[in-house]
């Protein structure tokens, strides 16, 4: 009889023996219950690697948990996948045409459905019922590979047409599967193992359709209320019924216009849109008649310069005269900056700013006092003065731009009538497919990838490092606030994503295969896989998306 091979496998730290052949899931059940919460994938020499796959030889295994990034982005899918198996089971498949995910909100996901079932709350309980069902089954999520024009049959017949349209346009030959018993589905992304993962999940009615709500990643066994974010909903529905209008709501819907018809009637269409917003928030200021200050803030990559210069230009053609303030000029010299809990100093923290002197300095303005304005040295790490003197005249308004702009305690000193406040994002609104979101913060991570390689010598894998760093700012010093914005602006271009093609792929190819970030480079080309690439040169010099790819009218 032969005798079993076995490969040594390194768990932090500790070498173990298995039998060749082992897969994955087998391995992480001997660990169950000694990490903070489930292991959902596992990296293998760095490469990431779902549960079912198989030990082939010696390496260094790392647990991805539903805590990581990562791990929760499969535990959002699974779930997702969950839930349509759902909703087909209790309608049946003659009374859906059609199930969308459109984005997030929060802790959750806004789903809306077309097709003979009524929406109902008798149906959503029915809906998750069953969704609970097949959680407590534990049923293996299965992963089959099949040819990409066999693909295009299966969707077809599964009526799945943004599938059928996106997979047309896929250089390569094969397309991964997954299935939950009979039901089958294409996701971008890994899945977790069976079923049994999703525990904390609820549904409720929402507006025209509703919510799938979740766990966030940093308590992944607790389930939040849902609040609604009436704002931002409010913007991101507009942005995808302008989508649906112009019959670009989908990745393949993108694909075929620019092959068929050129991107320039979308493209000319999609700025006009921005100038048409940006005009009318220009309006609403002037009609106000007591606003001195308008505060703009977004979280990174947004395209808050550009947009502030915009801005700008309208208040003027509304007879305003405008001054820019960069909030950053305010920042506590550097050996004062605060450090967060790893004892990197905090940038995105309100305490990296001197708030006071910013509220002396503007109030000094409100009153009709000339003030010298700070210049912040990035270099010496030290504010500076170079002469720079204002003093507000009747016409005369602040454009200031900061990540704390909505927040009260930044400005606290200032008359609220006084103010305007400006929540500014990118805040994609084209789908993969139905099934299959595009993430507004990958969106925003493409646009800092190509604007930092281009203008401060930074690699995509720096950016792709800091990246975390960067979210966890947003998420205390920016999201929290946006709610309390006067109008809310999206800056997101329908045809963006084809164009950063051109100028990512080459930053991500860059990537060495042995770098942590390589994972994140991977997916992103993966990514870039299904978008035609449109080339920059009908691009306006005023548009938001020169900020990032340069050739800008502006100084951004």
């Amino acid at each position: 009889m032969t005798e079993q091979k076995t490969v040594n496998v390194t768990i932090d730290g500790e070498v173990r023996k298995y039998p060749q052949g082992i897969s994955y899931w087998d391995i992480v059940k001997d660990y169950e219950g000694t990490t903070e919460a489930p292991i959902i994938l596992v990296t293998v020499n760095g490469k990431l690697r779902e549960l079912h796959k198989h030990l082939r030889k010696n390496c260094t295994l790392d647990f991805v948990t539903t805590k990581d990034a990562i791990g929760h982005n499969a535990y959002v899918r699974s779930a997702t996948f969950i839930l349509l198996k759902a909703i087909y089971d209790v309608a049946g498949k003659e009374n859906i045409e059609k199930a969308v995910i459109h984005y997030s909100l929060g802790n959750a996901l806004y789903f809306t459905m077309e097709g003979g079932m009524k929406l109902t709350e008798a149906f959503l309980d029915r809906v998750k019922g069953r969704m609970q069902e097949i959680v407590e089954e534990r049923i293996p999520i299965v992963k089959r590979s099949i040819g990409t024009d066999e693909a295009v049959s299966l969707f077809h017949r599964h009526h799945m047409y943004d599938k059928e349209k996106l997979f047309r346009y896929r250089r390569v030959s094969r397309v991964n599967i997954y299935s939950i018993e009979n039901f089958e589905d294409y996701f971008y992304g890994f899945m977790a193992y069976h079923t049994g993962y999703v525990q904390h999940f609820d549904l409720q009615l929402y507006d025209d359709g509703f919510v799938l709500i979740l766990p966030r990643k940093e308590n992944p066994d607790k389930l939040e209320l849902f609040v609604p974010q009436e704002k931002i909903f409010s913007v991101q529905k507009e942005s995808q019924e302008w989508g649906e209008k112009m019959d670009v709501a989908t990745v393949g819907d993108l694909n075929d216009h620019i092959t068929k018809e050129g991107i320039r009637s979308i493209l000319l269409i999609q700025e006009a849109l921005h100038e048409a917003k940006i005009s009318n928030i220009a309006q609403q200021i002037a009609e106000r008649g007591n606003i001195k200050f308008v505060m703009i803030a977004g979280p990174s990559s947004s395209g808050k310069t550009s947009f502030s210069h915009r801005l700008s230009i309208q208040l003027m053609a509304h007879g305003m005269h405008p001054h820019p303030i960069a909030v950053d000029n305010y920042f506590v010299n550097r050996e004062n900056t605060p450090l967060d809990e790893y004892g990197e100093k905090n940038y995105e923290c309100l305490e990296a700013i001197d708030v006071e002197l910013f509220n002396q300095n503007m109030l000094s303005l409100l009153n009709g006092e000339e003030v010298q304005l700070p210049v912040y040295n990035f270099v010496t790490g030290k504010r500076e003065y170079k002469g720079d003197w204002l003093k507000l005249g009747k016409e005369d308004i602040l454009v200031i731009e900061g990540i704390h702009g909505l927040n009260d305690r930044l400005s606290y000193a200032l008359p609220k009538e006084s103010k305007f406040k400006i929540y500014i994002s990118a805040l994609t609104q084209l789908n993969i497919d139905e099934h299959n979101r595009i993430p507004t913060t990958d969106g925003r991570l493409i646009r800092r990838i190509v604007r930092d390689a281009r203008t401060r010598g930074t690699s995509a894998k720096e950016t792709i490092s800091r990246w975390p760093s960067v979210r966890r700012g947003e998420e205390e010093n920016i999201f929290p606030f946006q709610e309390q914005a006067d109008v809310m602006f999206n800056s997101a271009l329908v045809y963006e994503l084809a164009c950063l093609k051109v100028y990512a792929e080459p930053l991500l190819f860059g990537i060495d295969k042995n770098a942590p970030e390589y994972t994140e480079a991977k997916r992103l080309l993966k990514f870039f896989d299904y978008f035609v690439p449109v080339p920059s040169e009908e691009v306006p010099n005023n548009s938001l998306l020169r900020e990032f790819i340069g050739g800008s009218c502006f100084n951004v």
